[in-house]
């Protein structure tokens, strides 16, 4: 009597987690934003690994497998991750899909290019090859707390019997995020002013949040090298704009941050826009813009 007794008790506590919708998020900053609003119900499957470009990803049958079974599925838009396009219609056609992209609520910020920005306003719109508007939108906090509640609302629609326990998540990943973004902004305060160059443009929403002045990008995509004018247009830069620091891209071969770095006293920094380093998880978006902030910090103090 007693075994059956225990049995029955793990099944009960394994019932919430199998009855859990099954959710599919691309990359991993919003995986974290979304396993947070699903914490102590199910966990969402990360479709593109961290340490990989969404830009040139080649789906496995797993990942095939995941869209097939999904109910929800959560990624940016085609600016990013290109290669779900065609999956998205081909292997998801019964989930719910959520652009975060087009959703009401996200703020949008315009691309720029690759090379130097205008010294007078870093964050206006230029030609870019990503198309018109940036798709990076997960470093901005105010982006990640609409990105939390729309996931709340597509979760709570499709699984109510769980959406007090949504919501209570959603609630607490808010506050999180809004006292983080209270302590990123007194970490930046002593550098704010103090230009930068980064290896491709992927942080105009975590700057444009920190009021930060970078003065320009190596390359007008991650996955595209830049030519020889380029990379003497940006060494000009950083010798006329007093450029502190460069930045590489732990996703991507250092050569060319090398390459522009030579001669020119600037040091060379790091920073991930993705968490290529970080284990999944709901802590992950948290453990990504602190580490962006530190960053910043502890190259430009030097």
């Amino acid at each position: 009597m007693l075994r059956v007794f225990v049995l029955f008790l793990v099944m009960s506590w394994s019932l919430p987690l199998l009855a859990a919708p099954k959710v599919v998020a691309s990359i991993a900053p919003i995986h974290s934003l979304v396993a947070g609003v699903m914490d102590g119900v199910g966990e969402p499957i990360l479709l593109i690994p961290a340490n990989a470009s969404p830009h040139a990803y080649a789906l496995k049958p797993s990942d095939a497998r995941a869209l097939s079974r999904a109910e929800l599925v959560v990624w940016v838009g085609e600016g990013l991750e290109m290669v779900l396009e065609q999956p998205l219609h081909s292997l998801a056609g019964n989930a719910q899909v959520l652009e975060l992209s087009t959703f009401d609520g996200i703020h949008l910020l315009p691309a720029r290019e690759g090379g130097a920005w205008d010294k007078g306003d870093p964050h206006e719109e230029r030609e870019h090859g990503h198309g018109d508007m940036d798709t990076h939108l997960w470093l901005a906090p105010a982006n990640a707390r609409t990105i939390v509640e729309a996931v709340t609302e597509q979760l709570v629609a499709l699984d109510a019997k769980h959406a007090d326990r949504y919501r209570a998540n959603a609630n607490t990943m808010k506050k999180h995020i809004s006292a983080l973004e209270a302590e990123i902004n007194k970490q930046l305060a002593p550098i704010r002013e103090r230009p930068y160059i980064v290896f491709h443009d992927a942080y105009h929403y975590f700057e444009d949040a920190f009021s930060l002045h970078p003065a320009g990008a190596i390359s007008v995509t991650p996955d595209r090298s830049p030519g020889a004018r380029r990379l003497s247009e940006i060494r000009k830069v950083i010798r006329e704009r007093g450029a502190v620091c460069v930045f590489s891209e732990p996703q991507f071969r250092p050569a060319t941050v090398r390459v522009v770095l030579e001669g020119t006293g600037a040091r060379n920094g790091v920073l991930d826009p993705l968490g290529a380093t970080l284990t999944p998880g709901k802590a992950l978006w948290f453990h990504l813009m602190r580490g962006l902030s530190r960053n910043l910090r502890t190259c430009m103090e030097q």
